[in-house]
C-alpha cells in the first residue's frame, strides 16, 4: 500500500512527491474510468472566448464528468430531452473558467506551489481522521473522473478565480464607525422580567354555536378553497421499461469491447522499496553513504533493517523502504526508469540520483501489464449498451409521439396501444399540487394549466417527469376554483376557534397583569396573584438561550426605558399564548472578544458581497465574444 501522508511532508519534498506520483498512477490506464483519447476527426472547437479556444476534447471530457454525475444521480439514465440543455450548461461553465482565467492572468494574480499543495492536502474528501490521505485522494479523483495533472490545473484555477472574487467582496466594507454602531447594537442587554401565558390554561368549554362556525367559515374562505383542477387521463413509458426491453447480442457486444478495449487495458506495475539519503549539506558525501549502503545490500544484508537504520524517508523507513505498487508514471521520473529497467525480482540498483536524493531501489515484484478479458467486463458492457439503445429509442418514441400528436384525428388510445404507454385517470389533478401517481409534474401543470393549456378533449405532451417517465395527457373536464363544504370542514372549524379563544383569553390576563403593574404593583404581587413563579429581572442578551426565542425578539423589539420601566402585554406566535413583559434598563455589555464580533460581522457583510460576485461574472459574459460550436458534442 503506498504509504499515507503525514505532516512529515512539508519538509519532506520527496515523500509529497510521491504521494502525487501515487496519484498519478491511478491514471496510467485513465480509459478504465471514463476518460478516453476520443478522436473528434476535426480540429475545430467546441467554443471562442475573447478568441481564446476551450478544445474539443475539453468540452467532451467535461461532459464525460458530468455524465458520470448524471447518472448516479438518475441511475444511468439520461433522457435526451435534457441532453442538450445539460450540454449547454457544461459549455458555458467551460466560457465562465475561461473568462474568470483570462482576467486573473490580466491582473496579474499568481498561485505559488506551497499554496497548491497547502490547498490539496485541506481538501476534506482527501482526509482521513483529519489527516491527508493519498489513497481517499486516488479514490476519490478517480471516481469523479479527473486525472491528477487536471485536478492540480483546475485547484490553481480556482485558487486564482478565488483571489478575484476575494478582492471583489473586500470593495464591500463597513466604516468605524458603522462597525462600532454594530457592536453596541449586538452588544446591547436589557434587564427583562416576563411571565408566560400559555394558551392551554385559557381553554374555554363553552359550545361553538353554529352561527359561529358559519362566521368563522365565511371569514376563512381561502383556507377552504380547493384550486382549479381537471380531470385528467394520462398515458406513461419509462426508461425502465424501454431498457427492459433491450436485448444485446454477444455480437454486438463483442464490437464494443473491440472499440472501447483501450479502456480494459491494465498497465505493467512493479512493486518497489527504497532506501533514500538526501543531499544534506554535503551531496558528496551523500552519494558516498548511498554506495556503502548499496554494497551493504547487495552483500546480503536484510534490505529492510538497512532501510529502517539508513532510509530519510520516513514514510516508506518505518515500512522496511515498501514503497508499494508502482506504475510507470507513478513518481518522478529518474526513480521509475530505474525501477523498470531492473531485469529480475530481487535485483538491487543505485545510487539513482533524484531531486531529493539518491536512491537505493530493490524490485520486490512485477505485476504484468494485461488486457481485461471480454468475459470479466460483458456485464459492464452489457449495461453500457443498452442504456445507450434504451436512451437512443426512448428519445426516437418521444419525437414519433410529438409528430403523432401534431396529426389531425388522433386518436388517445390508439397511441397507448401502439407505443406501449402505461394508461390512467386522476379525476381531481390540482392546481399546483397536481395528483397522485403524477405527483406535483410542472411540466403537466404548464401543460393543462399554463397560460397555452390544452382544451377539453385535446391531447398534451410528451413531456419528460422525473427524468425517466415520458407522459401524454388528455383533459376530460375543467373545475374552477371552490371551496369546501362546510360539512366536510366544521371539525377543523370548531378545533380553530376554540384555539383562537384560548389565545384571547391568554392575551386578556396578560393585559389585565401589565395594568397591575402600572397601577404601581410590583411584578413579585402580580405573579403571587396569579400563582405563577417570578423570577428576578436579569439583564439578558440577543442570543441568550435560557430565553425562548419568541420572548428574545419582544424584549428587543420595545422601546427603550427611559427613567422608569415598560410594560407589555405581546401576543406569541402561532396562538401559543402571550406574555407580560417588564423592562427597566438598557446596558451595554463588555465584549470579551472583540475581533470575533468584528469579524462575524465582516463575514454577514462578506455573504452579502456574493451579490457583486454574480453582478461581474455576468458583466464579463454579457461583454465578452464568445463563439460556441452547436456541434460541440455531436
Amino acid at each position: 500500500m503506498l504509504q499515507k501522508l503525514t505532516d512529515t511532508i512539508a519538509t519532506h519534498k520527496w515523500f509529497w512527491y510521491t504521494i502525487l506520483g501515487a496519484l498519478a498512477l491511478v491514471f496510467a490506464a485513465w480509459g478504465a474510468y471514463g476518460i478516453v483519447n476520443l478522436n473528434f476527426g476535426s480540429s475545430s472547437d467546441a467554443a471562442t472566448v475573447n478568441g481564446v479556444p476551450i478544445t474539443l476534447q475539453q468540452a467532451q471530457n467535461a461532459w464525460l464528468r458530468e455524465q458520470g454525475q448524471i447518472d448516479k444521480a438518475y441511475g444511468g439514465n439520461l433522457p435526451s430531452s435534457l441532453r442538450k440543455h445539460l450540454q449547454n450548461e457544461v459549455l458555458e461553465e467551460l466560457i465562465r473558467e475561461s473568462l474568470v482565467a483570462q482576467r486573473t492572468e490580466q491582473l496579474g494574480y499568481r498561485v505559488s506551489e506551497a499554496d497548491l499543495i497547502a490547498a490539496i492536502r485541506a481538501v476534506p474528501s482527501f482526509q482521513v481522521n483529519g489527516h491527508y490521505s493519498a489513497e481517499a485522494a486516488k479514490d476519490v479523483l478517480t471516481e469523479a473522473g479527473v486525472s491528477l495533472t487536471q485536478f492540480e490545473h483546475e485547484l490553481e484555477s480556482q485558487l486564482r478565480s478565488n483571489q478575484l472574487f476575494d478582492g471583489i467582496r473586500a470593495s464591500d466594507f463597513l466604516t468605524p464607525v458603522e462597525i462600532q454602531r454594530a457592536q453596541a447594537l449586538n452588544d446591547q442587554q436589557r434587564e427583562v422580567q416576563y411571565l408566560q401565558f400559555p394558551a392551554s390554561r385559557y381553554t374555554s368549554h363553552a359550545p361553538v354555536s353554529a352561527a359561529q362556525i358559519q362566521a368563522y367559515y365565511q371569514a376563512h374562505q381561502a383556507a377552504y378553497l380547493i384550486p382549479q383542477s381537471v380531470d385528467l387521463r394520462y398515458a406513461q413509458l419509462t426508461l425502465r421499461q424501454v431498457r427492459r426491453g433491450e436485448r444485446v447480442s454477444d455480437a454486438a457486444l463483442q464490437d464494443l469491447y473491440q472499440k472501447e478495449i483501450n479502456r480494459f487495458v491494465v498497465p505493467e506495475r512493479r512493486e518497489a522499496s527504497h532506501i533514500l539519503i538526501t543531499f544534506g549539506k554535503d551531496p558528496k558525501a551523500a552519494l558516498a553513504k548511498a554506495e556503502h549502503i548499496l554494497k551493504l545490500a547487495r552483500s546480503g544484508a536484510n534490505f529492510a533493517a538497512l532501510a529502517k537504520q539508513y532510509s530519510q524517508d520516513p514514510g516508506s523507513a518505518r515500512k522496511g523502504g515498501n514503497l508499494g505498487w508502482i506504475g510507470q508514471h507513478g513518481f518522478i521520473k529518474p526513480f521509475t526508469q530505474a525501477l523498470f529497467a531492473i531485469p529480475k525480482v530481487g535485483d538491487i540498483v543505485g545510487p539513482v540520483k533524484s531531486p531529493y536524493g539518491y536512491h537505493i531501489i530493490r524490485l520486490d515484484a512485477i505485476q504484468p501489464g494485461h488486457t481485461r478479458p471480454f468475459a470479466k467486463v460483458k456485464a459492464q458492457l452489457t449495461a453500457q449498451l443498452k442504456r445507450s439503445r434504451a436512451t437512443r429509442r426512448f428519445g426516437r418514441i418521444e419525437d414519433r409521439l410529438q409528430n403523432a400528436l401534431n396529426e389531425p384525428g388522433v386518436n388517445f388510445g390508439a397511441l397507448v396501444k401502439h407505443y406501449g404507454l402505461t394508461a390512467g385517470q386522476i379525476p381531481l389533478f390540482l392546481r399546483r399540487s397536481g395528483g397522485a401517481p403524477l405527483g406535483a409534474a410542472p411540466a403537466v401543470q404548464s401543460l393543462v394549466f399554463g397560460s397555452a393549456a390544452i382544451a377539453p378533449g385535446a391531447i398534451g405532451g410528451p413531456v419528460i417527469l422525473d427524468n425517466d417517465r415520458m407522459v401524454i395527457v388528455k383533459v376530460l373536464a375543467r373545475h374552477g376554483p371552490q371551496v369546501k363544504p362546510l360539512a366536510e370542514v366544521q371539525a377543523s372549524i370548531v378545533k380553530a376557534i376554540e384555539a383562537q379563544r384560548a389565545a384571547q383569553g391568554a392575551l386578556a390576563a396578560a393585559e389585565a397583569a401589565r395594568q397591575r403593574l402600572a397601577a404601581g404593583q410590583s411584578f413579585a404581587q402580580v405573579g403571587a396573584a396569579l400563582h405563577m413563579k417570578v423570577a428576578p429581572a436579569r439583564f439578558i442578551g440577543r442570543d441568550d438561550p435560557s430565553v425562548p426565542a419568541s420572548i428574545l425578539q419582544l424584549a428587543f423589539a420595545a422601546a427603550k426605558p427611559v427613567g422608569h420601566p415598560i410594560y407589555e402585554a405581546k401576543p406569541l406566535t402561532g396562538g401559543a399564548g402571550a406574555v407580560l413583559l417588564a423592562l427597566s434598563a438598557v446596558r451595554i455589555a463588555p465584549n470579551q472578544n472583540p475581533l470575533t464580533t468584528r469579524t462575524r460581522l465582516q463575514e454577514q457583510l462578506r455573504s452579502d458581497a456574493d451579490g457583486d460576485v454574480v453582478a461581474y461574472m455576468a458583466q464579463m459574459r454579457a461583454t465578452a465574444k464568445v463563439r460556441k460550436n452547436p456541434n460541440a458534442f455531436q
